[in-house]
């Protein structure tokens, strides 16, 4: 009797239900949208769907697709919240964890990346990217001994695992480790010949051995690869600077500003090379061009060339 008394006067025999199934209704909406959204590279869009989805519901893959929109739209903080969210609601999902790591590393918080990534290898020891996470906070906090045993382990999980090895060869030419470095970078290009930042390594520990013949074949390797790449121009220039040949370096950074306009690092090299070829005021029309490119580090020039780029603090490859 119930059914047919609900059949015929048009109303549900259970509101309750039909309020949730609607509830439900919409979070899927929200959610399928914002996961439309995302693929199409609609970030912001995406957000806001997610986040009216996860005001109905909360839902836990709603909530990992929220932090990966953040992610992408640079938003850290909020992304990070969302994953530590995650991490609470299921603190043994160990791909939470990761992506909480990386985005730790990302904010330049080395010991929470560090906390995030060790918490994933008590629950999944033999996750060679936990431990290249690890190995990242490290090198982040200047810990190169320990930043090379994690890379062991991760390698030893995961032979062809390019970042790893290409991390372990930096850490080694910085202990100027050449031989063992170049073995990483040897297994790195074995499998990918043109591999950027593996031929710039090597071209840098030629240059360090004083084979400054093979490091420029390194170097403009990479530049036939990918003629936008800064940093072989940056170290192309620096190598014919060094092998007093100015004039070379001028016309090399001359072809990299044509195609690069807006890096004050080229600018700052090109100065430099002006100068040491007798263009003093060719070399300040370059200064002031870096200046005007990036007026935040024009006290720290202080009016004068040196051998580093702007903003620029080691080699190339962050050593």
């Amino acid at each position: 009797m119930g059914f047919f008394k609900s059949f015929f006067s048009g109303k549900p025999d259970n509101p309750m239900a039909e309020q949730e199934k609607a509830r439900q209704k919409n979070f899927d909406i929200f959610k399928y949208d914002g996961m439309r959204a995302q693929r199409m590279g609609r970030q912001d869009y995406a957000i806001k769907c997610f986040t009216e989805a996860l005001a109905i519901h909360d839902d836990f893959e709603t909530r990992n697709y929220l932090a990966q929109a953040y992610t992408q739209s640079n938003r850290l903080d909020l992304a990070r919240q969302q994953l530590e969210q995650m991490a609470r609601m299921e603190p043994s999902h160990t791909s939470t964890l990761l992506a909480l790591a990386n985005v730790c590393y990302m904010q330049e918080d080395y010991a929470a990346t560090a906390a995030a990534a060790q918490k994933a290898i008590e629950l999944e020891a033999g996750n060679a990217m936990a431990h290249y996470l690890l190995a990242k906070a490290d090198n982040g906090q200047g810990d190169s001994l320990m930043c090379i045993a994690h890379l062991t382990q991760a390698i030893a999980l995961k032979e062809d695992f390019t970042e790893a090895r290409l991390l372990r060869a930096e850490a080694l030419t910085r202990m100027s480790q050449y031989r063992e470095a170049q073995e990483d970078i040897d297994a790195i290009l074995s499998q990918e010949p043109d591999e950027e930042n593996a031929l710039l390594l090597r071209g840098q520990i030629a240059e360090a051995s004083q084979d400054t013949a093979r490091a420029e074949a390194d170097y403009r390797h990479v530049i036939e690869v990918n003629p936008f790449n800064e940093q072989a121009y940056i170290r192309l220039g620096q190598l014919y600077m060094a092998r007093r040949q100015p004039a070379e370096a001028i016309a090399l950074l001359d072809e990299a500003i044509e195609l690069t306009p807006g890096s004050p690092a080229l600018y700052h090299e090109r100065g430099r090379a002006k100068l040491m070829n007798g263009d003093k005021e060719g070399s300040m029309e370059d200064l002031k061009k870096e200046l005007e490119l990036n007026p935040k580090e024009a006290e720290a020039l202080n009016g004068e060339y040196h051998n580093q780029p702007l903003g620029q603090t080691g080699n190339i490859l962050g050593l």
